[in-house]
């Protein structure tokens, strides 16, 4: 990943173009990639902010918060379903299709926990 660049510097870039620089020119004084210094720009005029946007981040866990009352739901109902079980559910209920980790990350971010059954292993050591 590659490292932040301060905000010294990107104030100085979009103080330098708000000035008659051109970005192209600013890039090159300042030692940036002229993509970098275009993006920055159109940030500042869209938004008035010289702050950078947030860094990574969830950005398509809204799809299955959608159904979040239906899968908790499930779990509740059969403490015992699987990962595979219940993203079969949003399928073929909700034509939803997601991964195993996607529904994991759900299952996780509401503290659902699923305890291994001592009986069960019990069992298996026989």
């Amino acid at each position: 990943m590659t490292r932040s660049f301060s905000n010294d510097l990107r104030e100085r870039v979009i103080d330098a173009v708000e000035h008659g620089m051109s970005r192209r020119a600013a890039a090159e004084r300042f030692g940036i990639a002229v993509s970098t210094a275009i993006k920055w720009v159109q940030h500042w005029r869209k938004t008035g902010s010289r702050t950078p946007r947030p860094q990574g981040g969830d950005k398509r866990s809204h799809r299955i918060e959608a159904y979040r009352a239906d899968i908790l739901g499930l779990v509740e109902d059969r403490p015992d379903i699987t990962l595979v079980e219940i993203a079969d559910h949003l399928e073929r209920n909700h034509r939803l299709r997601v991964a195993l980790s996607t529904v994991w990350r759900f299952l996780d971010r509401h503290a659902v926990t699923f305890k291994k059954n001592g009986a069960r292993r019990r069992a298996a050591k026989a």
